[in-house]
């Protein structure tokens, strides 16, 4: 990897707990360091939650921050994706007069469909890349979208 400011994807593995987030943020903000993307969630049958960071920094910055993070409590594992399967998903709400077809074909090519329509909206939801995702929230901009919600990036090691 080169020195370059590159996007990066850490996983925090925490003791789920009250105040953990709130001390790991404030590492980040502390030392100046910004926070793409941020999911938590806890670990199914477990006292554990995973966290997925996505920030960007040097190899240099990315292990000083690695190294801040070990030194909290209630951390058990921090580790920087190299090889990852990672995944994000955008719901958006339409005018119920935009064209549903066009919205649900357009949606299937970005591993998405038509969630809800009422009286007024269509709401679709799509999970993919993060590019494709950012891709697929410019396409739809011809289309009127009244509210998009975007979910944090979520990433696996192969």
């Amino acid at each position: 990897m080169s020195d370059n400011n590159e996007r990066r994807v850490v996983s925090v593995i925490v003791v789920n707990e009250a105040s953990v987030l709130s001390r790991i943020t404030d590492l980040f903000s502390g030392r100046g360091y910004n926070i793409t993307s941020l999911t938590v969630a806890p670990i199914p049958e477990s006292k554990y939650s995973r966290l997925t960071i996505v920030t960007s920094g040097s190899v240099r910055v990315i292990e000083q921050i690695t190294k801040q993070l070990h030194k909290l409590i209630p951390v058990l594992r921090v580790y920087e994706h190299e090889d990852l399967v990672e995944k994000e998903m955008a719901m958006v709400k339409f005018p119920a007069s935009e064209n549903i077809a066009d919205i649900s074909t357009l949606c299937a090519a970005y591993n998405g469909k038509i969630v809800n329509v009422g009286e007024n909206v269509i709401i679709v939801m799509v999970a993919d890349e993060p590019k494709r995702i950012e891709n697929f929230l410019k396409i739809i901009k011809r289309y009127s979208p009244k509210e998009i919600v975007r979910s944090g990036a979520v990433a696996l090691e192969r």
